[in-house]
């Protein structure tokens, strides 16, 4: 069973390597990254770490037994006991289960480690895969949004104390 990992510096190989190996993957229901992203790659993991080190936000890893990353799900904007959730997951590893039973423990982790009481996300409208993660990790609907200027759909989870 793959482990949540608290984002670190010596996890950007993997990382790089998760996105390079998905990025075709992701790219048919998100937004890509762009070359730019890849090509700075550890100036982009270094200003992440930073911001984690800051409390801005709080960045996984989910690692497979072999040490390969095989998911992020990440805590952005951290205030006022609320942040934003994202995630993504290998295809390799995609409707198993393991997005929706991964992010109920990030909710946990939300809530005893970081103190967050109110957890938001999005999905866009064609990505019904995340919406169903989201569903199935106690999200409900909040609204319309947009998600990299795709119609998308807002959620948000109160978290117990």
């Amino acid at each position: 069973m793959p482990e949540l990992q608290r984002l670190r510096s010596d996890h950007a190989e993997a990382v790089l390597e998760f996105e390079l190996d998905n990025r075709a993957y992701f790219a048919a229901s998100i937004a890509d990254r762009g070359d730019d992203f890849f090509e700075r790659f550890h100036d982009h993991h270094r200003a992440l770490l930073d911001e984690q080190e800051a409390g801005l936000c709080a960045f996984h890893v989910l690692v497979d037994h072999d040490h390969s990353v095989v998911g992020r799900f990440n805590l952005y904007d951290l205030d006022d006991e609320t942040a934003e959730v994202g995630y993504r997951v290998a295809e390799r590893i995609a409707g198993h289960g393991v997005a929706s039973s991964t992010l109920r423990e990030l909710c946990a982790l939300a809530s005893s480690e970081y103190g967050l009481r109110t957890l938001t996300a999005a999905a866009s409208n064609e990505n019904f895969a995340s919406q169903r993660v989201l569903e199935k990790a106690g999200f409900v609907v909040v609204g319309a949004t947009e998600v990299g200027g795709r119609a998308a759909t807002a959620y948000e989870r109160t978290l117990a104390p």
